[in-house]
């Protein structure tokens, strides 16, 4: 049955190659994402590399660096990413001032030179500002060119651990106190840190290493890796154990049945045996790279999934081939991945996260649209823990939901509440569509009172409470509401009106205003678009939900012109 699975699912992808129109009348729409529901519970992560800068930072400066950051996470969350991968230790250099090896070059441009601030501590204060996951990506084994300041102060403590491939230095993964080392590590960013998670990088058998001589020398590797993992997996979850581990595999893991792997996968080649972590609980996501097209990419990610023993599977999209320097790909190969591992139940992470924020190929706009709808990060169910308790209370005064703190008895700091409305009670909140907000770390929030609500506590293992549901014998109308009622502070904001997918018609701001732009943000006062000011302005791409509209000026200055809300009937 399973096979049967894969072979439809694969077909699925051949049609979807062929005519766009072909494609939409199977339901699995191309351009068309409607066709293909947005899951309540979907990966959506990135891989932010900061080896030389690549994706950040490309300035100089703790506060340029500060601000550059901050508008790349930014945009990430506007393509519906809720997990960012950020590269903490790079080669034997980290990008946090650790007591055990130097500061990456890269921030300042001098190898161990301490950049003024803490990067690892913004990109998780921004990414939980923000509602997404921020997870340090460590990578393991490789340590650098053997005349770099990360590799060279390992071979003066740890040479016996280090060996000499070309220029480049790696920690030997058969030396017992490789995992050692890599464990405190690890470690460290889990106790110094509020991160979400812990993402090893190349953990698996070094590029140029000798090959295995037969299958017993295979499978001794294999146990050499596994070791390594086990030890890092003890010193995270024995520190944290809400924090998630996770690792980036080779994309195949080994030859299937019906398609072969060509010499290169994760298990025989370079004993990775992640599908084995997994089953043993020693990892919670898995983001393989698959990084092909075709045979090469749809078998062997319906087999990280058959084989994921219930934990989160990402699949790692090769995006960096749409651009003309690194490939030849072309978007519509990307949106027929995403589609079909969408349909199969997996989700996605780009790599990396520069070529999706340059909308390489318009890869950007595609996602935007792709993942309109927001997502919570699928839960550690596996965790033995129990879900928060509902807030006990829920009340709308004046525009202003207000809700009681939850108990959690997880003994994980960090409580968060979703929140979420419709236009029907109770509020269905296994629906993604009704999501309004997500990770919200205060108990209040300023709402357009026009539709029934209800709000979630949520712990870190991503395990929800039931539903607080807002108690009102029926829904208030937008005709009966007073217009202070619509905003904080009791400010007069009108409500626009209600779009069923038609253009809607916009407020005409003061004659003297030299407003240009229009803004739309969602009820968290984040950006969802911005449109050029126009008598009308497009809904169209829009999600149903109710939306702030604001004005900007050439100043920058921006103005609330009111709600609105789409409905399509």
């Amino acid at each position: 049955m399973k096979r049967l699975y894969i072979l439809l699912l694969f077909m699925v992808a051949v049609l979807c190659s062929g005519a766009q129109t072909t494609a939409v009348s199977l339901g699995y729409g191309i351009a068309d994402n409607n066709a293909l529901p947005s899951p309540k519970y979907e990966v959506r992560a990135a891989w932010l590399a900061t080896i030389g800068g690549i994706d950040w930072p490309r300035t100089m400066g703790a506060s340029q660096q500060k601000a550059e950051l901050t508008q790349l996470l930014e945009q990430l969350r506007q393509a519906g990413i809720n997990t960012i991968l950020f590269q903490a230790r790079v080669r034997a250099t980290t990008l946090y001032p650790s007591k055990y090896e130097p500061w990456e070059g890269t921030l300042t441009g001098t190898p161990g030179q301490s950049p003024g601030y803490d990067p690892l501590q913004w990109a998780v204060s921004e990414c939980h500002r923000l509602g997404m996951e921020c997870h340090a990506w460590v990578v393991t084994l490789p340590v650098g060119g053997w005349q770099k300041i990360g590799c060279q102060q390992l071979r003066r403590n740890y040479s016996k651990q280090l060996r000499r491939i070309g220029e480049n230095g790696f920690m030997s993964p058969e030396a017992g106190a490789t995992g050692d080392y890599l464990a405190m590590i690890c470690r460290e960013i889990t106790q110094g840190y509020d991160i979400d998670g812990i993402h090893l990088d190349y953990i698996r058998y070094p590029d140029g290493w000798p090959k295995a001589k037969n299958a017993q020398e295979t499978a001794r590797r294999r146990q050499y890796i596994t070791g390594i993992v086990r030890k890092i997996h003890q010193a995270v979850k024995g520190t944290k154990p809400w924090v998630k581990l996770s690792c980036s595999p080779v994309g195949k893991y080994d030859d299937l049945t019906r398609y072969r792997s060509s010499g290169w996968n994760a298990r025989t080649t370079v004993a990775q045996d992640a599908q084995a972590w997994v089953r043993e609980g020693l990892m919670d996501q898995l983001y393989p790279m698959i990084y092909f097209q075709g045979n090469n990419f749809y078998p062997f990610a319906i087999d990280w999934q058959e084989q994921s023993a219930g934990r989160t599977i990402g699949a790692g999209l090769g995006i960096y081939f749409l651009d003309p320097r690194e490939g030849r790909w072309t978007l519509r190969e990307v949106e027929r991945q995403m589609n079909v591992l969408r349909q199969a139940g997996l989700g996605h992470c780009y790599f990396r996260a520069r070529f999706l924020t340059d909308n390489t190929k318009g890869i950007y706009d595609f996602a935007k649209r792709f993942d309109a709808v927001p997502a919570l990060v699928p839960p550690m169910t596996w965790s033995g823990m129990p879900a928060p308790e509902a807030p006990a209370t829920l009340t709308l005064r004046d525009g202003q939901l207000t809700w009681s703190a939850a108990r959690d008895a997880s003994g994980a700091p960090g409580l968060v509440y979703n929140l979420y409305a419709s236009d029907t009670y109770p509020v269905d909140i296994s629906r993604a569509d009704h999501i309004v907000a997500t990770h919200l770390r205060q108990t209040q929030l300023a709402v357009a009172p026009t539709k029934y609500y209800a709000v979630t506590a949520m712990n870190r293992y991503g395990l929800e409470s039931e539903a607080r549901q807002l108690s009102l014998p029926t829904k208030p109308s937008a005709s009966a509401l007073h217009p202070q009622s619509l905003a904080p502070r009791r400010s007069s904001l009108p409500i626009i009106g209600e779009s069923n997918g038609s253009p809607l018609r916009v407020p005409r701001c003061d004659p003297a205003s030299d407003a240009y732009i229009l803004v739309v943000k969602n009820l968290m006062g984040q950006t969802v678009t911005r449109r050029y000011y126009t008598a009308e302005m497009s809904v169209r791409n829009l999600p149903d939900g109710v939306y702030q509209l604001y004005s900007l000026d050439r100043r920058g200055r921006q103005h609330r012109l009111g709600f609105f809300g789409v409905k399509r009937r």
